[in-house]
């Protein structure tokens, strides 16, 4: 099977700052694909360079077969992108901004249908200002796919949309990939892309430092469990030494985690089982799996940057 993206060795610096170093990877046909990790990786160099948009220092960039720098007109009306920092004038309408984006593809799609499709029919004569960011983004998806492309670019899709918003995105994205679209994403929210991405590359500081699917991703990770629970009355220190399966305890104010292993004994009952023996007074208790944000954290030591 011939990937529809084929990246080798991309490297693209600005003056002293490597932004994308040395970076490999493929995307096939009809996945979802993301680029994960915290901003300042080098994620929206890459995909610029992949559309385009930013000529690579060296490597190789093959999108559908096309080198971006020397295809890019043939490419625009196979590929759809919606840019980090897109936007349009206050005062345009919904429609007009579709009708005009239409009229730059030779063969667009019918973009009254794309307004039912994207939930933005009854916004249809309203200005771009008045707006809600979760609409905002559901233009940008339509006006991305106005060329009905192969393949679609989502750069930072739901940076500052409420839950509900995050959610409803979500949902389309999948509802994009349902119609045949390969999808190529970035975000610094780990559990976007787990929730959405068939495979992902995690990088950080210009390199990839891991890529699978998050169920691989976090399975390697190993099988490190977490009970969460609450205290009032704090934590006496016996309460730890008496945790054969934990491998540390955090006290966070009232809060505590205990992290580790099952062995014999489940990690959760063996918790249970101490707090009552010691008469220590306990709410809220639950238990926590490993994530994508887990994976990240244990591979480059430090917390996501937004």
């Amino acid at each position: 099977m011939n990937p529809i993206v084929k990246v080798e060795q991309l490297r693209k610096t600005y003056s002293a700052t490597v932004a994308v170093d040395e970076v490999s990877f493929e995307v096939q046909e009809g996945e979802i694909f993301g680029m994960v990790g915290p901003n300042g990786a080098g994620k929206t160099t890459a995909i610029e360079c992949l559309e385009g948009l930013r000529k690579p220092d060296r490597g190789t960039v093959r999108v559908l077969g096309l080198d971006p720098q020397c295809d890019s007109q043939s490419l625009r009306t196979r590929t759809g992108m919606q840019l980090q920092q897109s936007n349009l004038p206050e005062r345009m309408k919904v429609w007009e901004a579709l009708d005009l984006y239409g009229s730059f593809y030779p063969k667009a799609v019918d973009w009254k249908e794309l307004l039912v499709q994207l939930g933005l029919e009854e916004k249809r004569n309203a200005l771009f200002s008045k707006l809600s960011g979760g609409q905002k983004q559901r233009l940008f998806i339509a006006l991305a796919l106005l060329p009905d492309p192969q393949l679609v670019f989502l750069d930072e899709l739901t940076t500052g949309l409420d839950p509900q918003a995050r959610h409803a995105i979500w949902d389309l994205v999948r509802e994009v990939r349902s119609n045949g679209k390969t999808i190529l994403l970035t975000t610094h929210f780990m559990e976007e892309a787990e929730r959405l991405c068939d495979r992902v590359a995690i990088l950080d500081h210009g390199r990839i430092v891991a890529l699978d699917t998050p169920a691989a991703l976090i399975h390697n990770l190993g099988t490190e469990e977490r009970v969460v629970f609450s205290v009032e009355a704090g934590l006496p220190a016996a309460f730890e030494k008496a945790l054969s399966g934990a491998s540390r305890v955090e006290v966070q104010g009232e809060r505590v985690v205990v992290h580790g292993s099952s062995n014999q004994v489940p990690l959760v009952s063996e918790v249970v089982t101490q707090l009552t023996k010691q008469g220590i007074q306990f709410h809220d208790l639950r238990t926590e799996q490993s994530t994508l944000e887990d994976v990240f954290l244990k591979l480059t030591g430090r917390e996501i940057r937004e």
